[in-house]
């Protein structure tokens, strides 16, 4: 559906589960995510969320799959939108580490940047990432997004207390990125 240069965003298909599913339960994948506590997943209960939101029909929402030459590699997404403010925060997760460190995630981190100011007329993008994510805050920032706080020690992962880094960017940054 929504094509950079070397992913194309598209909606997550049942055929993408059982990856999606390992992706969820790689214990570096997840903590490389940040968040919660990393918690198993069954592929019994994963199937049957899918299609549980997939017998409501209608639109898949802001939720995509990140493909490269015909391989689902991780997924992607748009959520809490404010509509007052035109914000909205963005996630993503590369699930398959072969595809790490190659500007795949940059490349869908702009896609669906891009996504948000133009199609969706948001105003700013904003996301979270633990401050031990090194790789991710310079891909961020490659794309970008300026850090806009830190909450100390804030998150429990792998043993330790890190930062959670806020970082966002403004249409007007962007529109700036795009012809400059």
């Amino acid at each position: 559906m929504l094509k950079g240069e070397k992913v194309m965003l598209r909606a997550i298909r049942p055929e993408d589960l059982e990856r999606l599913w390992e992706f969820n339960n790689d214990l570096e994948v997840e903590l490389f995510g940040g968040g919660g506590p990393p918690y198993p997943q069954s592929l019994a209960r994963l199937k049957a969320d899918f299609e549980r939101e997939w017998a409501k029909g209608g639109r898949d929402g802001t939720n995509f799959g990140i493909e490269v030459d015909g391989k689902f590699i991780g997924h992607c997404a748009l959520f809490e939108f404010d509509p007052v403010s035109r914000t909205c925060k963005l996630g993503i997760s590369i699930g398959d580490k072969g595809y790490w460190d190659k500007g795949y995630g940059r490349d869908a981190v702009r896609v669906l940047v891009d996504y948000a100011f133009r199609l969706l007329n948001q105003r700013k993008v904003w996301l979270s990432v633990n401050g031990n994510n090194e790789r991710a805050i310079r891909a961020y920032r490659g794309c970008g997004f300026q850090e806009e706080g830190r909450l100390r020690r804030q998150v429990w992962t792998n043993g330790q207390y890190v930062d959670l880094v806020q970082m966002g960017i403004l249409r007007e940054e962007w529109d700036r990125l795009k012809t400059g």
